[in-house]
């Protein structure tokens, strides 16, 4: 006997959709949504990412939706809360936590574009329930996660854009250091503004205003995460070198090392330490100051410790081949930037994607080189399939 799936309508409700509405979305009849919601039919494998997309879930979570049945399933917390707001407890704030964080888990390796819908919905529930809740302490914790969640939805909207929305990025990034101050929360204020940073440096191309930001950003956190406020420093080093400042760069650099030394397990931000983060951005400082010998062996060294294809490694192997390009090393630059590739194809990683670019722009004099045009063909390909 099949067994009503009341998830997938409440999830197609919660949508915004009728039957009927939902029906043209996929352009399937209503009965075929009728019986996906009476458990008569599952959808078939080519129509799931388009289902879950509509529903704004995870395909996981779409799984999981399918799967369940309607008959003794314990009602969601957050559904609940949702239609009825001055419910909301503490239950539920951390219900939405742990789907903020696992979503943020996922950014460094997946395409921000397939997060996007997941961690807005989020963030307009949380804007929601804050509206409604009626005890202090909840409304406090809302706060938090909306920092967590905004500052989020601001790392995807700019890579999402490939790094080209600056605006709605710093929007996002503005509500998260309010969100953050309103509940005396350092760390993640100075990760904020950080994010902030990274947008002067990388996306506008204004590294005196970067410069600040990284600084304002190491003094918030200097006295709650070494990990924040060491990787702050890191990269107000870079800021100097996009300014052609050695000197300061390499004070900053030190600055930095030691910080990052006193890291230990029960800082805030350990989550976001990677042992990489100092040969990534020294070799990201020497390339810009014009030593592209020395950032290739620390590029090179730091390839070599990657343990997965995330955004921040496509960084690393474009870098990478920046630096062998500028030496003349035509042959290694390309096979360098096929593995930049090979990474920039799972994850889409705006920086990676504009590393790419100016490594193809730099490449223009060896153009009839087989070895370039190999590159040129792949990079066509990999934006047709974009």
């Amino acid at each position: 006997m099949a067994v009503r799936r009341i998830g997938l309508a409440r999830a197609r409700k919660a949508a915004g959709f009728t039957q009927e509405s939902f029906a043209e979305a996929m352009h399937v009849d209503r009965s075929t949504v009728v019986r996906w919601e009476a458990g008569e039919r599952e959808p078939l494998p080519y129509q799931r990412p388009k289902l879950a997309r509509l529903l704004r879930m995870s395909l996981d979570r779409l799984d999981q939706v399918l799967a369940a049945g309607g008959h003794g399933e314990p009602r969601d917390r957050l559904v609940h809360s949702l239609e009825q707001p001055g419910s909301v407890d503490l239950m539920t704030v951390a219900q939405l936590r742990q789907h903020v964080h696992n979503l943020d888990e996922r950014y460094d390796r997946a395409p921000s574009t397939s997060l996007l819908a997941e961690t807005g919905q989020a963030l307009g529930q949380i804007t929601f329930l804050s509206a409604h809740a009626k005890a202090h302490r909840v409304r406090r914790e809302l706060s938090a996660v909306e920092a967590e969640s905004a500052i989020l939805m601001g790392q995807l909207v700019w890579d999402a854009s490939q790094r080209r929305d600056h605006r709605t990025a710093h929007r996002y990034f503005d509500r998260a250091v309010t969100a953050a101050k309103r509940v005396r929360d350092p760390a993640t204020e100075g990760l904020a503004w950080l994010r902030k940073s990274y947008v002067a440096l990388y996306g506008e191309n204004d590294p005196s205003t970067g410069l600040a930001l990284t600084l304002r950003a190491a003094e918030t956190t200097a006295e709650t995460s070494q990990v924040l406020s060491g990787l702050a420093t890191l990269h107000a080093a870079e800021a100097h070198a996009m300014m052609g400042q050695l000197t300061d760069c390499e004070r900053m650099l030190g600055e930095a090392d030691r910080r990052l030394e006193q890291v230990d397990a029960d800082d805030v931000a350990f989550d976001l330490f990677s042992p990489t983060h100092r040969g990534r951005l020294t070799g990201s400082c020497y390339l810009f100051l014009g030593q592209a010998e020395r950032a290739a062996r620390i590029l090179d060294a730091t390839a070599a410790e990657l343990r997965e294809r995330s955004k921040s490694a496509a960084i690393v192997l474009g870098n990478l081949s920046l630096a062998r390009l500028r030496q003349g090393q035509v042959d290694e630059a390309a096979g360098t930037l096929h593995e930049a590739m090979d990474v920039i194809e799972l994850t889409w990683g705006g920086g990676g994607l504009n590393i790419l670019f100016d490594a193809c722009r730099e490449m223009q004099p060896w153009r009839q080189e087989p070895e370039v045009q190999d590159v040129y063909d792949r990079v066509m390909t990999l934006m047709a399939t974009k």
